[in-house]
């Protein structure tokens, strides 16, 4: 029973870690916490069973066509609910505006997919148990878009222009770097990993339109407790979430376990405002 709660912990705590991430790469580029994030997610499972099962493509060319299209999902965000807003004099309207852009591909995939869980195609066959590839396939994912994010970061021109973004937007744009055009590229960035961190999931998720609340919901617990842009601290809020959340199921179950989530959640933002791993705020005087 250990070894499945930790299997079974350890992958959702990836999932929502790679969600988590979603947010902090939209939010790097932009300032703007985008409520799309657990979408991505949902549709990249949708999408690659569409993809898979239902037109019969094969696995590899299904799964580059999904975080092909989270891409473009991320690349309309930015377009039609982040870049107006910015735009305008109050620019904490993006909560609507992204929260309406979910909502609408909450409803879109509800009509035209299911509204019931369908099946995610089996993609490698390998293990079986708490080693099956549902529990080692989102783990896998994450430390893989780890490893690409902190290469992009650290090794190339257009990672530096997001950190140059990221840290100061105004001396960026002074210095000539395209402020909209590395938005919309963090947006497109952003979809991929949403779209990967459902499509590693779908065996463990299946391909569900209910899935999208759940992890916008869950992924941003990450956020909140490694700080807001802090991917590593995602990663470790991440994990410790999938870890308590499995072990709540196990011992009160059912309701009892989300509301355990929310008072530990809470608690910890009491006690750390800025994040577990976020760095406090400075005020100017």
């Amino acid at each position: 029973m250990l070894q499945s709660i930790i299997a079974a912990g350890l992958a959702m705590g990836a999932v929502y870690a790679m969600i988590g991430i979603t947010y902090n790469v939209m939010y790097t580029a932009s300032r703007v916490m985008s409520f799309t994030a657990g979408q991505l997610g949902m549709i990249g499972g949708v999408l690659g069973a569409f993809f898979i099962l239902r037109l019969g493509i094969p696995i590899i060319l299904g799964f580059f066509l999904t975080l092909a299209a989270c891409a473009l999902v991320g690349v309309i965000t930015e377009i039609i609910a982040v870049r107006p807003v910015l735009a305008a004099l109050d620019k904490h309207l993006y909560v609507l505006s992204t929260l309406a852009v979910a909502l609408m591909i909450q409803q879109f995939t509800a009509i035209e997919w299911s509204t019931e869980p369908q099946p995610f195609p089996l993609l490698i066959g390998i293990g079986s148990g708490v080693w099956h590839e549902k529990f080692w396939l989102p783990i896998l994912a994450c430390a893989v878009t780890i490893a690409g994010l902190e290469y992009l970061y650290r090794h190339t021109l257009l990672g530096h222009a997001f950190l140059a973004i990221a840290e100061d937007n105004f001396a960026a744009r002074a210095l000539g770097l395209p402020e909209q055009g590395l938005r919309m590229a963090s947006f497109a960035l952003a979809g991929v990993v949403g779209g990967l961190a459902g499509f590693a999931s779908g065996e463990l998720l299946l391909a569900y339109f209910g899935n999208g609340p759940v992890l916008n919901f869950y992924g941003f617990v990450p956020v909140a407790l490694g700080g807001l842009g802090n991917n590593r601290g995602a990663i470790i809020g991440g994990l410790a979430l999938g870890l308590f959340q499995q072990a709540a199921n196990f011992l009160v179950g059912g309701v009892f376990a989300a509301v355990a989530v929310f008072i530990v959640f809470i608690l910890v933002l009491l006690a750390a405002p800025q994040g577990l791993f976020g760095a406090v705020a400075g005020r100017r005087v």
